[in-house]
Order: C-alpha cells, then structure tokens, then sequence
C-alpha cells in the first residue's frame, strides 16, 4: 500500500447487478453504462473492462475528456456518448475518433457540420430535446428548423439518437412533471419521424425511470448509480419491492474504501483531542490516528459523527476531521496495533459501513458521496 487508504472493485458484485438489470429490462433495451465523475467514483479505467466483460458496449459519460479515458480503456470498439461539454476545438477531434455526442443548441449543430464537411466524416449527433427539465435541450419552436437543417446535410450528419433526460423520477412527487415530459417527447419525435428523420435510439430514461416508469426504456437505457449497487433513493427501492415477496436488496455494493492504523496514543481523561474543544475525553481513551482526511474524500462535516471498522468493531470518529487525517476512538478494540485495516466503506466479518451511513452523517447524496472519492486513491479490482 503505497497511498494512505486504497479502494477494491469487486467484479462479483457487478457481475450480479448487471445481470439483474438485463433480466429486469429484456434483450430489447440496451444499456448504456453511465461512467461519468470517474465513474461514480469507482474508476472509469477499472470499470470499463469490467463492464465489457458483462457484454456492455455503449457508454455515456459527461466530457470529452471522459470520452478519451473509456476509449483509451477499451480492449473491442463500443459506441461512447458525451451527454455535456465538447469544447469547439475538441469537435472535430470527437468525429475523428468516432465519438457521438448530445446537440442541444443550434450552435453546437453548425459547428459539428463544419468540421464534419472538413474532416470528410459524419458527426454522430443524439438529438436532445427539452420537454420540461429546463436545462438543455432543443425546443419545440426550434424543432422543425433543426431537422430541416439535418436532413438537408445529411451526408455530414448522422443521428444516433432521439433524447430528452427527466426531471427527478426518483420522487413521486416528480410524476406528473414526469408523465408531462414523457408525452412532450413522444409529440417531437413523431414531428421527427412525421419530418422523415431516420432516428437512431430512443432514449429519456435513467436508473431512476427505467425501474418506476419501464415505458421510459425505449431502444435504451442510461443506467449509471444502480449498476454501482446503488438505488437512486429509497422511493426507487420501496416501489421496486412493493410488490415482491422477498423485500432483499437484490443489488451488491461493488466498492469497498480501507486504510491502515498510522499511529496508536493514549489520552487522559479531561484532555481535548484533536484541533480545538469539539472532544474532550471523559474517561481515559485509547485513539488510533487514520491517515485520510478531507482531502482524501473523508468530508469534515464527519467530525464527532463518522464511524469506521477496526479488527470487527465498529468505532467512532472523534474530533475535527483533519484535512489528511481522522482520529478514531478504538477504546474498546482488543488487540489493534499498528497496520490493522481500518474499513471506511465496506465489510468487515458481519459488519458494515455502508455510504447511505456517510449521507445520514453529513446530508450528502450518495451520488455526492462517491463522486467526491478522490481520483489518486489507489484502486484494485477482486476477482
């Protein structure tokens, strides 16, 4: 271990979830694996020959700079979709190398033909529309302009894709923006269609959607949390299971976060611990000092609050979280030494910190959560 904390991948995990995906969806819906932000955290260059070993072959992630890191992680040619930021200079480079990427402004649509006509090589275009996110995406009163436009350059332009993304399925209270968005969508693509607009794949549906609304599915599916182990939010969860017998999580948790005891101390009873008068021992305490931090992804809003695992005990974070370092009280732990594993997220014999524990401690979203797992933190995949 030369970093101060390490990550493992578990493959079996991921093997399970993608396999309950594909059973739950049908051999009609592809799936497009979302490895945007690093992968959710987990790694795009671990993940993406894990997930081509479990027949994925079309990737969404969110830059150019993303779509590089899983074709450069590739072992067979797969389709890779830029949902967000192409800058204009990388564009021609994008059709070069194949990449397909989201239109949401006629902008972005004029500058793609121009470098389509000059590189001699379509732009494999996904055809965003806005139905009600109010974020991005092609509007209604644009609509025939823009496919009259594409039909026009036809030989420059190919599209991949008929999109719109929904505004937070995981909420029932979302539903009827939700069914509002979905009707707007059907209404342009038949204009599309109707235009005579030769359409790739239909897609709008999320993790979220593709379970609580499965006539979101389309041609496609772009799952990113549940493929991690993850439900969008416990909604997503109860509305899955609401009618099931077995109300288990059928999802496995693929990432597991560990470090090692640093230093071992004993401290008196009335000293404080650690920077300022947020701890003060009651009682004699036996601490261990972990070297991860707030700079490391242990956010500071943990302090006093954060649990780890050491030798099958589960211990408590005591004092401010330093910016390289957490104490942990290890009082009651028998036997701890120096170079013990101390589990941040994970398993430890019968015993678990899961990241919905992180979110309950410090109001972060488990997306925010992983997310924020630093890109340096060493990461190995278990077979």
């Amino acid at each position: 271990m030369t970093k101060s904390s390490y990550i493992h991948l578990n493959s079996d995990a991921l093997r399970n979830n993608i396999a309950f995906l594909k059973r739950k969806y049908g051999k009609k819906v592809r799936i497009s694996s979302v490895v945007k932000a690093n992968a959710y955290g987990h790694g795009i260059e671990e993940m993406v020959p894990l997930l081509e070993k479990q027949g994925i072959d079309h990737f969404s992630v969110f830059d150019f700079s993303e779509a590089i890191r899983v074709q450069k992680s590739l072992r067979k040619p797969a389709s890779i979709m830029i949902m967000g930021w192409i800058s204009d200079s990388d564009i021609d480079n994008a059709i070069e190398r194949g990449l397909e990427f989201f239109i949401f402004n006629q902008s972005r649509l004029k500058k793609a033909l121009s470098y389509a006509k000059v590189i001699g090589k379509k732009a494999k275009i996904h055809l965003e529309v806005e139905t009600g996110m109010n974020r991005s995406g092609i509007d209604l009163s644009e609509l025939n302009e823009v496919i009259q436009f594409i039909l026009e350059n036809h030989n420059y332009i190919e599209v991949s894709g008929f999109c719109t993304h929904l505004a937070g399925a995981e909420s029932i209270g979302n539903h009827k923006r939700i069914m509002n968005q979905l009707k707007k969508y059907k209404s342009m693509l038949k204009k599309a269609e109707e235009m005579g607009l030769e359409i790739g794949l239909r897609h709008v549906a999320n993790s979220a959607a593709s379970l609580v609304y499965p006539k979101t599915r389309f041609d496609l599916v772009r799952v990113g949390i549940l493929q991690y182990g993850f439900w969008p939010s416990m909604e997503v969860f109860i509305h899955y299971t609401s009618d099931k017998v077995n109300k288990e999580d059928p999802l496995n948790r693929i990432l597991s976060w560990k470090s090692k005891i640093m230093s071992i101390k004993e401290v008196k009873t009335g000293e404080f611990i650690g920077y300022g008068i947020s701890f003060l021992a009651q009682s004699k305490v036996k601490t261990a000092l972990v070297p991860v931090g707030y700079s490391g992804g242990y956010s500071r809003s943990l302090s006093n609050k954060g649990r780890v695992i050491i030798n099958g005990n589960r211990c408590g974070v005591i004092g401010v979280v330093n910016m390289n370092m957490i104490i942990v009280d290890i009082t009651n732990v028998d036997n701890a030494k120096i170079g013990d594993e101390v589990v941040l997220i994970g398993k430890q014999e019968d015993i678990e910190i899961k990241v919905k524990s992180f979110s309950d401690y410090s109001d972060m979203l488990n997306y925010e959560i992983l997310a924020h797992m630093p890109t340096n933190i060493e990461r190995k995949v278990i077979y």
